[in-house]
């Protein structure tokens, strides 16, 4: 459905953007906007990140996420709800070499860039392109989110129509009121 979803989008880079909402230190939400990176498994996605920002930090204290997939287009919401996954040290280096080369040069760029939420100094370069033959940076961040929970809220019709499917229920489906 989700797949279906997307396609629906057409082309528009909004089809692979999606809200990652986290817990900060001091107990508050924080929420950001993150760029969808494929599927490692069919109930595991990856985003990635810089490991300088503030969600990095938000994700080693704590590990469960919910994402929010808005697709306009589509008339759907997808809220995902899962825990970042710790992987083996090689795994993680392999993939993160993976997505690291499957960026364009411009996509790379942004970790280049000056640390995120650091202050802004007059003298700050923001590369606009990281070549094939840059190494991979230590701050290029894997967030790999292993899914427990998806909830469809449909808002094409009346009343919309609003579905959940659980890991731990074999992600057999339960129709809820919107």
């Amino acid at each position: 459905m989700l797949r279906g979803a997307r396609e629906r989008e057409g082309r528009s880079p909004a089809a692979r953007w999606l809200q990652l909402a986290t817990v900060a230190a001091d107990g508050t939400p924080r929420v950001r906007t993150l760029v969808f990176r494929g599927w490692a498994e069919a109930s595991v996605l990856d985003l990635l990140s810089d490991g300088r920002s503030a969600k990095a930090a938000e994700l080693r204290q704590q590990p469960a996420v919910e994402l929010c997939w808005l697709l306009p287009r589509a008339r759907c919401q997808f809220r995902l709800r899962g825990q970042r996954l710790v992987l083996p040290a090689d795994v993680e280096q392999q993939q993160r070499q993976r997505h690291w080369q499957s960026l364009k040069p411009s996509g790379r760029a942004l970790w280049g860039w000056p640390a995120p939420g650091a202050a802004l100094a007059a003298a700050e370069e923001f590369p606009t392109e990281l070549s094939d033959e840059v190494p991979l940076p230590e701050p290029f961040e894997l967030l790999r989110i292993d899914l427990e929970q998806v909830e469809l809220l449909e808002l094409r019709d009346h009343p919309h129509q609003r579905r959940r499917w659980c890991r731990s229920n074999e992600w057999s489906e339960k129709r809820l009121n919107p």
